[in-house]
């Protein structure tokens, strides 16, 4: 069916369906003139039309003739002659005639819109009215400011003051103020209004609180906000009618002003010069207001009532800064224990003059972190850093990570305390606990001219609370990366062997932070008859799988390599013991066995190769070769085939295997390393009879392309003809 575009329709477009009924404004502009072929409700809205044949067909210029002097339509023409979209932020545009214009802020997107023979036939016009969140940060921001004059005790006079000065700025036909209960809970006294007449303050302080004494003492009285848009017909200002015509005031709507317990504070109210509905970004602007006035009126009365409250109010706010301040440190030193260190560091000497950290590793006690203030004997550390663990355990530090409770000494503790030369008076020793475990406990000590107060223990139970979980947490990550670099590390060689007649480097990192056992693995062991076995794999998946796998491929190749004729053989018996396995399914590997031995002219080399990223024969005169053709992956079928390849390597030729963690190393753009890019590594090495100069480049290439990242494991063996 064909006709012409409905509301909401741009012929066989699809978006007008899409936005049709969506808060975002879209219209579908055709030809040179930017015609209107379709638009959706909020388009509409927005430039005050209701029909959308009063719109469609016409030129947008003649639809919202106030955007042609705003430089939105030169940004149409723009992309309608180039083809090339154009976006524009939080750009501000007059709507409506002129007397009765209103100030949005859009997004706006221009899409060009193409036929089928791809000729921009007209634009896609997007925009999403972000007024309000405009609106949002500005006042996020004025609120922000006041909050700091709160925090920095400023007086409430000018809190108030320059709270009533944000809103009128924010929305300037505004006129506050703010009035203040009195002691009797009866009046209200002038607080702040700066735009407001001096008469009409003066005349309003002390008015009385009841049901019909205008926007404020009804508010007050109700415990409500009340709205009066129009001063002169609303009976709540009868007995301030004369006052406010006289002030010039038209409309008035009052919050009251609550504290956190429930209790009546004041009133804040919004004025306008004429009559005046409410509107929502009105709302918006007294409920943020009156939060923040409640908050500045809270504190002035706490601090005029209690001076005592105030100064514990600012110890405790010093307190949390230091608690936030210490904890955001040790979070941030990524490594176990030197982040206990740390904590034990910021600790003194802002709680005690000394402090010391014990953990609980393996079932014993030990010492992790001392720290002492400058002026004390460096001595003092050393004493403490070697105190026994069989006397913390049995002092307060073992009752301490038996019972999970902080406990308080009131006398000196025994051991190396008693040989520092102190005047000790007391201790405190809290849990380090994290996710129901205590691993660890703090230590602090007081002294006759540094006595430990309730506020210090305290301040010590928060910052050991809030520091133990990321301590822990770096522990723990500790414990499992040396677990897992140590079970590594017994499935790889402790050290190459010395093989007659070459040079042998080899290299092994774990993918990321090395959590987990990877599967690259490499072996080179000693065969009868002057013959040596050399073997490098990858094991499908990581983990406790695939080190059991490693083993046994490993311990397989080593077993069988002596009786057996050839390296296919060898392979072929490796393939045998993994399909063997109950769960052969769920892993392969992929492995390069070969077999050398010295002869006259260098070293011979048989070699099978099943599955893994081809090896590098790179020849002293620099040419490279591929010696081994491809085979099946092992653990995959009974029915393997494999070919074997034969080749001698004379003085400073290399031998270059590698897994696919470093081919397919990859670069920020994603881009990976490549059998090409690790050839040109081996350009420079060539003929010399060093392996590790041939490693070096290997690695040197991979980090320089990568930044020294990798999603894999890598895994690289060299062996080089002296």
């Amino acid at each position: 069916m064909t006709g012409r575009p409905r509301a909401g329709e741009i012929g066989a477009d699809p978006l007008p369906g899409m936005f049709a009924h969506a808060p975002v404004i879209f219209a579908a502009l055709g030809g040179p003139t930017h015609l209107v072929e379709g638009a959706n409700q909020a388009f509409y809205e927005t430039v005050g039309v209701g029909r959308a044949r009063d719109v469609l067909g016409r030129p947008v210029a003649e639809v919202v003739p106030e955007l042609v002097h705003q430089g939105l339509l030169p940004m149409l023409d723009s992309v309608y002659l180039r083809g090339e979209p154009v976006v524009a932020r939080t750009a501000g545009v007059l709507l409506g005639p002129v007397g009765r214009s209103r100030l949005r802020y859009f997004d706006f997107s221009f899409e060009p819109r193409r036929d089928r023979g791809g000729r921009v036939r007209g634009v896609a016009f997007l925009a999403v009215d972000v007024t309000r969140q405009r609106a949002a940060h500005k006042l996020a921001a004025e609120q922000q400011a006041l909050l700091e004059q709160i925090a920095r005790n400023a007086p409430l006079a000018e809190v108030l003051d320059g709270m009533c000065r944000a809103i009128e700025k924010l929305s300037p036909k505004v006129l506050s103020s703010v009035l203040l209960l009195d002691e009797t809970g009866t009046r209200l006294l002038h607080g702040a209004a700066p735009s407001l007449p001096e008469f009409y303050n003066e005349a309003i302080d002390g008015c009385p609180i009841g049901p019909h004494e205008g926007s404020c003492g009804t508010a007050a009285f109700r415990r409500e906000m009340v709205v009066v848009n129009d001063i002169a017909t609303d009976p709540l200002w009868a007995d301030y009618r004369e006052l406010a015509n006289r002030a010039g005031l038209g409309a008035c709507w009052s919050s009251p002003i609550i504290s956190n317990a429930g209790d009546l504070l004041g009133t804040f109210a919004m004025y306008h010069r004429t009559p005046r509905a409410l509107r929502e970004e009105d709302l918006d602007l007294s409920i943020v207001f009156t939060r923040t006035a409640a908050l500045a009126i809270e504190r002035h009365r706490t601090e005029a009532a209690r001076q005592q409250a105030h100064e514990r109010e600012h110890a405790l706010s010093s307190d949390l800064e230091f608690v936030l301040r210490t904890s955001t440190a040790v979070s941030e030193e990524a490594s176990y224990p030197q982040n206990l260190q740390r904590l034990a560091r910021l600790a003194v000497p802002a709680l005690g003059p000394v402090c010391v950290i014990d953990v609980l590793e393996s079932g014993r006690v030990r010492r992790v972190a001392v720290a002492v203030a400058p002026e004390l004997p460096q001595r003092v550390e050393a004493l403490l850093a070697a105190e026994a663990s069989a006397h913390a355990e049995n002092g307060p530090v073992g009752r301490v990570l038996a019972t999970g409770r902080s406990e308080i000494g009131h006398t000196a503790p025994g051991g190396a305390w008693q040989e520092l030369g102190l005047d000790i008076s007391g201790q405190v020793c809290v849990p380090l606990t994290a996710r129901g475990r205590t691993f660890g406990a703090l230590t602090l000590i007081s002294t006759v001219d540094r006595p430990l107060g309730a506020r210090a223990i305290a301040l010590a139970e928060e910052l050991a609370r809030t520091a133990a979980a990321g301590a822990e947490t770096t522990r723990q990550h500790a414990q499992r990366a040396r677990l897992a670099h140590d079970l590594q590390a017994g499935l790889l060689l402790a050290a190459l062997p010395e093989v007659p007649g070459a040079r042998l480097a080899a290299s092994y990192r774990p993918a990321g932070e090395g959590l987990d056992i990877g599967g690259d693995f490499y072996d080179v062991f000693a065969l009868p008859g002057d013959w040596w076995g050399l073997v490098i794999g990858d094991v499908c998946g990581r983990g406790a799988y695939a080190a059991t796998t490693t083993a046994l491929v490993r311990n397989t190749a080593r077993a069988v390599a002596p009786l057996l004729p050839t390296p296919g053989a060898v392979a072929e018996a490796v393939n045998e013991a993994l399909l063997a396995r109950p769960d052969s399914d769920e892993s392969f590997v992929t492995l390069i066995y070969a077999e050398l031995r010295r002869v006259r002219d260098g070293i011979a080399v048989s070699m099978v190769r099943a599955g893994h990223p081809p090896p590098l024969l790179h020849r002293a005169d620099g040419t490279v070769t591929t010696p081994s053709p491809a085979g099946e992956l092992l653990g995959v079928s009974p029915d393997l085939e494999l070919t074997m390849e034969s080749f001698t390597m004379r003085s400073g030729d290399h031998l270059v295997l590698v897994t696919d963690g470093i081919l397919e190393a990859r670069d920020p753009a994603g881009t990976l390393f490549g059998e090409d890019r690790l050839v040109s590594s081996l350009r420079p090495t060539a003929g010399t009879t060093d392996a590790d100069q041939v490693l070096d480049a290997i690695t040197a290439a991979v980090d320089g392309f990568a930044g020294g990242l990798t999603d894999d494991d890598q895994a690289a063996l060299v062996l080089v003809a002296e």
